[in-house]
């Protein structure tokens, strides 16, 4: 590992658990504002409309600038943006204050630049393994102190600790920034074009196989997104459970997407391939929500949220590897740039929806989110099939 890395994996870490330590306060903090299911889904949707274009300013401006001097500023101005969110007089504003924090959070196609300028191309798929741990324990060790520090009353009071706390972990990490990490190469002081998605839609949609990639991740990702934001309206109504509770039930949705990355993504693709690991990740995701109402048990409802994250973790960062192995080099840009743009898209349009639906029966949600990744299923052997028969031809020829 290049000795420049594990600084930006410290930042990684100590940025995205600050950013999911609100995580599970989200449903609670929307009840003090009297937020309907379908407006707590548009507090989850709001961060992820700031991220996208976060993600392409920032990932320009790291060119011109620097990764380092890109992530010591928009860390340090998210970590000001969570006090203002503490204090949001009306719910309206604290929806305009997630999209302001979400548009500074954008920052991880900044990350990943950091990781090419210092991975060779060979060993770029393990370097991006130590990214995904790194984000993973960061998502299980987050919603732990917002549980912990959160109060037991659903009123403002009982947030501002543990959201002042999230707001000091991304200024520690802008701090760890500024002190340690070094940029691998000099900014060139002009930007990335910007991505051409018109072009990478047309090239897209001519590719049956990258057509079906795109579909699994656009209502893969909706579905995982949607979970989460009515996971806790959820709980809260089944178990009782406060944002104390839920704290520690996101434990099992970190641990579950550490376990796949780091034990058994490597192995399985190694045997199977991308293609049927996909398969195997969305069986998990539509099996998880299938059976959360089924069981209705505490128990059941923190390890079938650690089932979800596993499927989630084995079919996503799969559909991405075979996308871009499938991509040529000259429309690797756009492509990956069209991908983030559309799970992004899933991530926003998702949950208010499924809050809407858990509006008319609690319940329902699960079920329409298995349903929906249960036919993604089926696009998903067709992609097995696709890779299958282009085996089978290269075999003839």
């Amino acid at each position: 590992m290049d000795k420049r890395l594990p600084p930006l994996l410290v930042a990684v870490f100590i940025n995205i658990a600050g950013f999911s330590l609100i995580l599970p306060l989200l449903p609670f903090y929307g009840q003090v504002f009297g937020a309907q299911p379908f407006e707590i889904g548009l507090l989850f949707a709001a961060y992820s409309f700031g991220n996208v274009f976060g993600e392409i300013y920032w990932g320009r401006q790291s060119d011109r600038w620097g990764r380092r001097k890109v992530l010591v500023v928009t860390t340090f101005i998210a970590g000001l943006s969570y006090i203002a969110f503490a204090y949001a007089p009306t719910l309206w504003a604290a929806i305009g204050i997630r999209v302001f924090s979400g548009f500074f959070s954008g920052t991880l196609s900044v990350c990943q630049g950091f990781i090419a300028d210092v991975s060779a191309p060979e060993r770029r798929a393990k370097t991006m393994g130590y990214f995904g741990a790194a984000f993973s324990l960061g998502i299980a060790f987050g919603p732990v102190l917002g549980g912990v520090f959160a109060g037991d009353e659903v009123a403002a009071e009982s947030f501002r600790l543990p959201i002042f706390l999230a707001g000091c972990l991304s200024v520690l990490a802008s701090l760890w920034c500024m002190a340690v990490l070094r940029d691998a190469v000099e900014p060139s002081g002009k930007g990335r074009p910007l991505p051409k998605y018109s072009e990478a839609f047309a090239f897209v949609s001519s590719e049956p196989l990258l057509a079906r990639l795109f579909v699994i991740s656009f209502f893969g990702i909706a579905a995982f997104a949607s979970m989460e934001a009515v996971y806790g309206l959820w709980s809260e109504a089944n178990f009782g459970w406060s944002a104390n509770d839920l704290g520690f039930a996101f434990l099992a949705i970190g641990g579950g997407g550490l376990f796949a990355q780091l034990v058994l993504i490597g192995p399985l693709v190694a045997r199977f391939g991308e293609a049927r690991v996909i398969v195997m990740g969305l069986a998990l995701l539509a099996l998880s929500m299938l059976l959360q109402p089924v069981i209705r048990l505490p128990i059941s409802g923190v390890l079938l949220m650690g089932v979800l994250m596993t499927g989630h973790s084995l079919a996503f960062p799969s559909a991405g590897a075979l996308l871009s192995r499938n991509t040529p080099p000259e429309r690797q840009g756009s492509t990956m740039g069209l991908l983030m743009a559309s799970n992004a898209v899933g991530r926003i349009i998702a949950p208010p929806i499924f809050g809407w639906i858990y509006a008319l029966n609690m319940d329902a949600p699960w079920f329409a989110g298995a349903a929906m990744i249960a036919l993604v299923v089926l696009v998903a052997f067709q992609a097995v099939g696709l890779l299958d028969r282009q085996r089978a031809a290269a075999d003839t020829n």
